[in-house]
């Protein structure tokens, strides 16, 4: 059984005992802004093993290296100018860049799945304040079984992996609920977005001075993480943009709109009824979790709006309703 701590009520001791873990080479479940993340020394080929163990992550999948600051990341990564404007606008937060590696970076190719570039994020809040503490970057994929619904709580953490770590940090529930939109500029100028996430796109555009490139179909080569077409995925099977839910199905609708037949499922949950696209950003994991532990075999999900982050909500929709290798 893992250890809690709440970061709140002791936060000296939440990263005490997570620098201790760390530094013997084992993976910890954090809280972030996004999701929580499972947490390991990205330097430590033992540690990153332990995740992907962990997780029952397929290899070939990248991890996102978090760092303290942009001083942090340029001890690892190349920043082009482009990338560097986006880093100083959205660091900390929900952002992703994919960068370069450094030849001397100790980053270890089992958390870059031996690529040479590196996905580097600087997160918000006390994630920050520990990999400042510890002074190597933390690989954090989310802190649950690879390609299941991401945790937004120390709850959820514990209910999947909790029996598998020694320690989880309880910060609440995540304030974005999705996670970081990863974002790519090429040797060409050009600025891919390779995952939408928790910054919407055209703040994104705003600062890089032209629009994002985004992929026509799913890509067959893994650049980042999250670009498996399976994944985020319930037990239960998705059904998107439904207009009618069949009796014993679970329901997630939006906006505070009935649909035929809701009187005959199993349950009802809507992810904003006021029709806020941050708020059923929020939701969008505990939901498709409560849905999942109904027991319905099928979980129907009416249409979300594709503007804002509605293009992130609807991209982890996709890959929970994709089909299971």
């Amino acid at each position: 059984m893992a250890r809690h701590i709440d970061i709140e009520k002791e936060r000296e001791t939440a990263l005490q005992a997570s620098v201790a873990e760390l530094a013997a080479g084992q993976p910890i479940a954090l809280p972030t802004e996004t999701v929580y993340g499972l947490a390991a020394d990205a330097t430590n080929p033992a540690a990153i093993t332990r995740i992907y163990e962990t997780k029952g992550r397929p290899q070939f999948n990248p991890l996102i290296c978090h760092m303290a600051d942009i001083a942090m990341a340029e001890r690892y990564a190349v920043f082009d100018p482009i990338s560097l404007k986006l880093a100083e606008a959205f660091w900390p937060g929900p952002l992703t860049l994919v960068l370069p590696l450094k030849p001397a970076s100790d980053i270890h190719s089992l958390a870059t799945a031996g690529l040479d570039t590196v996905g580097i994020r600087v997160p918000q809040g006390f994630a920050g304040d520990l990999i400042r503490r510890f002074d190597r970057p933390l690989a954090a994929p989310s802190a649950n079984s690879s390609g299941k619904i991401s945790p937004t709580s120390a709850s959820h953490v514990e209910a999947d992996l909790g029996q598998k770590i020694n320690l989880i940090l309880d910060g609440g529930a995540a304030a974005v609920g999705v996670e970081s939109t990863i974002v790519k500029v090429e040797e060409d100028g050009r600025v891919r977005l390779l995952r939408p996430g928790g910054i919407v796109t055209a703040d994104i555009e705003r600062i890089a001075g032209k629009r994002l490139e985004r992929p026509k179909k799913a890509a067959a080569a893994i650049e980042a993480p999250g670009m498996l077409a399976s994944h985020y995925a319930p037990a239960a099977a998705v059904r998107l943009h439904a207009t009618s839910v069949l009796a014993g199905e679970a329901l997630i609708r939006f906006g505070g709109i009935a649909i035929a037949g809701e009187a005959t499922a199993r349950t009802v949950l809507d992810l904003s009824p006021s029709g806020d696209l941050s708020e059923a950003a929020a939701n969008l994991f505990d939901y498709l979790k409560a849905a999942d532990a109904s027991g319905a075999d099928m979980i129907a999900i009416t249409a979300i709006p594709t503007h804002g982050l509605g293009e992130a909500i609807n991209d982890r929709l996709s890959r929970a309703a994709a089909p299971r290798g």
